[in-house]
């Protein structure tokens, strides 16, 4: 438990939702090999939890359970699936606060920022909920007298769902509840630092009634993230993978699934554009991008990376957007104070630091920020805006993960959808004009599968979600979309006697 030999103390209100070990079967379990690894806060780098460190020998037992708790819970009928979402959905929200503090010391983001992804991880599972009632088959008429054609929608079976660290509630809920309201199983992998989170969530949907089996978790480190992924994708009873993370993790998992031609989810890279228009409202697109840029110090796939500015406004845009930056209160995530915290790995804050550099080498101007902060023992960053950027910096082209955007100067809107179009992701972009026929026009040109329009928010549970080019395929969300990812479309065709 936390706290055992640890200076943090969570101080839960319901103690008992602190899981550490792997949830199997309905059991709460140790890895095969009684390994186990620690849990690092990352606003002062000390462990406060450990968990066992699950392999792929481990991957066998979780999928077999989620398979037998398939053949049972696949008869389930849509309403009594929904049911027990909307019971899922109210102990979520009955354990916001204790959900939100094992948050702030996994991930590092503000106690505000932890509630804030707890509301937006309970709009999917409440989402969902409608959505398991509104799944529906179709018919046709058919060209050939005497048949009928129509079609119905079944479960695909076991899922395995692979979730990252930024949001782990929210991914794993955006996920679990497609797959439940949907009558799927599955086996869930988070990251090796916000193990805990999930955990929880296994606990509640215990509690909500799901039988056993229906969701199994396994923690692991690093280190067996490969093997134990590679197994999950590679086991025959898995039907569907989803995952979201990095390009180059996504092209090795699709790969390990394509020998079984599984059904395969992919949310990746970003690298968004952010393009604000000399007519744009500067104030409503600050507004927009501070909270874009700096939500989770920047860790978050559909985060601005490159902001491209009119000429025209470059200045009077540059100066506004760096007033309001250095308002933004650095510190760790429990200070109720605090409005920004530290990067959730310390790999971040050197990645942060080395596009800094590189910046600076290639004549970009530091406005605002700019240096690692020496806070706890943490991982911070300042917030951080470059000016005079250009295209051969590596901020360009590489996704940041962190609180440093750039501003890259433009003259026209050809000039500006060719540089946000040059880049191998598509996940999102943001436009910011007054002017109706060209944000039409940005809408169609821009090669991202969401786009801001006047807006810095892409993700609702009614609004589809995903990318395009490099930044992956499917759909988490939405009305129809998001569910049909984890059902299969079966053809029934009828020939009838004594009728048209």
């Amino acid at each position: 438990m936390a706290g055992t030999d640890s200076p943090i103390k969570l101080n839960l209100k319901h103690p008992e939702l602190f899981r550490d070990q792997a949830y199997v079967d309905g059991k709460w379990i140790e890895a095969k090999t009684g390994k186990r690894f620690d849990i690092i806060d990352p606003g002062s780098n000390q462990k406060f939890a450990s968990c066992p460190d699950m392999a792929a020998e481990d991957v066998d037992d979780a999928v077999q359970a989620a398979h037998n708790a398939f053949e049972v819970f696949r008869t389930f009928t849509p309403r009594a699936r929904a049911d027990l979402l909307a019971k899922f959905d109210a102990l979520i929200r009955e354990h916001k606060d204790d959900l939100a503090t094992i948050l702030v010391y996994e991930t590092g983001k503000p106690l505000v920022e932890a509630y804030g992804e707890i509301e937006y991880a309970a709009s999917f599972t409440r989402w969902f909920v409608g959505e398991a009632e509104r799944v529906q088959g179709t018919t046709f008429p058919a060209a050939i007298p005497g048949r009928r054609i129509f079609t119905i929608k079944q479960p695909l079976g076991v899922t395995a769902a692979l979730v990252p660290w930024n949001f782990p509630i929210a991914m794993v809920l955006r996920k679990a509840s497609a797959a439940l309201a949907a009558g799927c199983t599955m086996v869930a992998k988070p990251s090796p630092e916000t193990p805990l989170s999930a955990l929880t969530l296994a606990y509640l949907a215990e509690k909500a009634g799901y039988p056993k089996g229906v969701f199994n978790v396994l923690p692991t480190t690093l280190a067996n993230t490969p093997a134990l992924s590679e197994a999950l994708c590679k086991h025959p009873l898995v039907k569907k993978v989803t995952f979201t993370g990095s390009t180059r993790v996504g092209k090795i998992l699709s790969a390990h699934c394509a020998d079984s031609l599984k059904k395969l989810t992919l949310e990746l890279g970003g690298n968004c554009p952010f393009v604000v228009f000399d007519d744009a409202n500067l104030d409503q697109a600050c507004d927009a991008l501070i909270p874009l840029k700096f939500r989770h110090a920047g860790q978050a796939c559909i985060t601005a990376n490159r902001v491209y500015v009119q000429r025209g406004i470059y200045e009077k845009f540059a100066n506004l957007l760096a007033e309001k930056t250095r308002q933004i209160k650095v510190g760790h995530g429990a200070d109720k104070s605090t409005t920004m915290g530290p990067l959730t790995v310390p790999t971040g804050v050197d990645k942060v630091a080395g596009q800094v550099e590189d910046a600076k080498k290639n004549g970009g101007t530091v406005l605002t920020g700019g240096n690692r902060i020496n806070l706890n023992n943490g991982y911070f960053f300042e917030p951080t805006i470059i000016t005079n950027a250009t295209p051969s910096m590596k901020i360009a082209e590489e996704e940041t993960f962190g609180p440093l955007l750039a501003l890259f100067p433009f003259d026209t809107e050809e000039e500006a959808v060719k540089a946000a179009n040059n880049t191998s992701m598509g996940l999102a972009s943001y436009c910011f004009t007054k002017n109706v026929d060209r944000m039409w026009r940005m809408f169609e040109n821009l090669e991202a599968g969401m786009i801001g329009l006047n807006s810095g928010n892409s993700s609702a549970a009614e609004a589809p979600f995903g990318g395009i080019k490099e930044s992956g395929f499917g759909k988490e969300s939405g009305k129809d979309v998001a569910i049909n990812e984890y059902l299969i479309t079966k053809t029934g065709t009828l020939t009838l006697e004594g009728q048209y």
